[in-house]
């Protein structure tokens, strides 16, 4: 099932034009200004045309955090492939691109989405949602379980074992992109206090994804098969 997002989109195009923009000046440093110019307005034009083909993985899916960042991660990556960049050269903008975009965010915003992230309405909401994922009523939706953290070293986990960035990547042949936008999740945990532990990946080619969520603990992730400039 495709999601009709037509009725989001002007929000959507504005919100991505926003990321754009505080990423001017990494673009202008990285690509020198005439590329920079070329490759935002592409970009802008590759984010309107995967929009109508972003799943439909449910209107109220908490999961859409996640999901909804890869479309901008894949019109950016699709518009620098364009433009010649190497996959590595582009993962590596994505992620620093990512990174300007969490160090936007207030500290009072900050503070509240980590209050939020464990409090347990959030854990609730998660451990819910972990069960209807189950039944797979959309076929691009992410599968995982719930891990109560009670008497382990973690505060709760969630163990995926299907991931929806992950099978829209390879529906848009950009699967090598699926690592990149995972490393995004050590700067998440970094700035928002997660202390997220991760020892592996759907994206790296392993069973599934374990994450680890603790707060305040130091961000730990690993087993990685990129190379990236942290």
């Amino acid at each position: 099932m495709i999601a009709d997002y037509n009725n989001r989109k002007p929000k959507l195009i504005k919100s991505f034009k926003k990321c754009l923009e505080r990423s001017r000046t990494l673009l202008v440093s990285t690509f020198g200004e005439k590329v920079a110019k070329g490759i935002s307005e592409d970009s802008i034009e590759e984010y309107i045309r995967l929009i109508p083909q972003i799943p439909f993985i449910g209107n109220k899916n908490p999961m859409l955090l996640f999901f909804l960042p890869t479309v901008r991660c894949l019109a950016i990556y699709k518009t620098l492939q364009k433009h010649g960049f190497s996959a590595e050269a582009a993962g590596q903008f994505i992620y620093d691109s990512a990174k300007i975009e969490m160090e936007a965010i207030p500290t009072v915003l900050r503070r509240l989405a980590k209050f939020v992230w464990f409090s347990s309405i959030f854990r609730n909401r998660i451990k819910r949602r972990a069960i209807v994922s189950q039944d797979r009523e959309y076929k691009g939706d992410f599968i995982f379980s719930y891990i109560d953290g009670e008497n382990q070293d973690f505060d709760f986990g969630i163990d995926y074992i299907e991931c929806a960035n992950c099978k829209f990547l390879q529906l848009q042949n950009a699967v090598e992109l699926a690592p990149y936008i995972c490393e995004t999740d050590r700067i998440a945990s970094e700035i928002l206090g997660w202390g997220l532990i991760r020892t592996k990946t759907i994206a790296d080619g392993k069973e599934q994804c374990d994450f680890r969520f603790k707060k305040n603990r130091k961000t730990n992730i690993r087993g990685s098969s990129i190379q990236l400039q942290y």
